[in-house]
């Protein structure tokens, strides 16, 4: 049974009488009253993170993908609390240090501040984050309309095979990509500057972390629609386009993986205009790769041909 069956078959009706928790079908829980946005996320070593060898990285990447479900709601994020449970002998005072280093940065870098948690002994490591914002407002998922143009931050690939370099699964790389690979893995580049326009012109929207076509389903999700994008859209970087040439790889295998943390969001075509206003505005990559559609099936359009991308799944817990 995947986490998604869990939520919908068991907890969910847990929620009934609780109209902030979204019936646990959204990434946060808000409550418009009083204005208050929550995410909470967990991580664990060999299945978010590899190691606790680098720290100052790790800890960079756990935060930054935490606060990714408020920032692709269209909030800010404000505080955020963390919480560790480390085996023994996992940490010394330079790992520490190095921990403490990174998560000032980021306070600096996001305008976000440590505000409690919890540390624990345990068997493996793990990190979890609570993330906490304030907004009149946020963007759903399971609210795209017919013929929506679907959207996405960023680029898309780079992160997994940031991965893969790090678990030895590409090899014959240069030195110098393999840097700005591993760099991307560890580092997303959240799209924060969004926050302050997507609420205007979004009807729909969620962060790309298990792939780009697993979340896609996720945002549409209970709704009689589905999707279709076009893979020639999809945005990537100059030096994944390289790799995926000079080593004859499937661009869909490293496009479908998840861990960008860039943002989906659908919009009418009326707000074309504003979004390339505000993509140049505030220097941030918005690139429009399909729409929605009533078709009775999701599309994926590669020339001429269109496929099921089902067959490129992303990733998912499963217990």
């Amino acid at each position: 049974m995947n986490e998604f069956k869990i939520i919908s078959n068991y907890l969910q009706k847990l929620t009934k009488n609780n109209p902030s928790a979204i019936d646990l079908n959204d990434d946060v829980f808000f409550n418009k009253k009083k204005k208050l946005v929550i995410s909470v996320d967990t991580y664990n070593q060999k299945i978010h993170f590899l190691d606790l060898k680098k720290p100052y990285l790790v800890i960079k990447k756990v935060l930054r993908a935490s606060i990714s479900d408020i920032v692709s709601k269209g909030v800010y994020p404000k505080y955020f609390f963390l919480s560790a449970s480390l085996k023994k002998n996992s940490l010394n005072k330079r790992k520490l240090n190095e921990i403490i280093k990174s998560l000032k940065e980021e306070q600096k870098m996001y305008n976000i501040k440590l505000s409690g948690g919890d540390t624990t002994r345990s068997n493996t490591n793990s990190f979890t984050v609570m993330t906490v914002g304030f907004s009149n407002k946020i963007v759903k998922r399971n609210n795209c309309k017919l013929n929506d143009d679907i959207y996405v931050t960023g680029n898309i690939g780079d992160s997994y095979v940031g991965l893969c370099l790090l678990k030895k699964k590409l090899i014959n790389i240069n030195n110098n990509l393999k840097k700005y690979f591993t760099k991307k893995y560890y580092l997303p580049d959240i799209p924060i500057k969004l926050c302050k326009y997507i609420n205007k012109y979004a009807n729909s929207s969620i962060d790309v972390s298990d792939g780009l076509f697993d979340d896609m389903s996720k945002l549409l999700n209970k709704q009689k629609l589905n999707y279709i994008i076009y893979l020639d859209k999809i945005p990537v970087s100059e030096n994944f386009q390289s790799v995926i040439q000079n080593l004859g790889l499937n661009k869909l295998n490293y496009i479908s993986k998840g861990d960008d943390y860039q943002t989906i969001f659908t919009a009418p075509k009326s707000a074309r205009s504003h979004i390339i206003n505000i993509s140049k505005k505030v220097n941030q990559k918005i690139t429009l790769i399909g729409c929605i559609s009533n078709i009775s099936r999701n599309k994926l359009i590669i020339g001429k041909k269109s496929i099921n991308p089902i067959d490129f799944k992303g990733y998912s817990h499963k217990f």
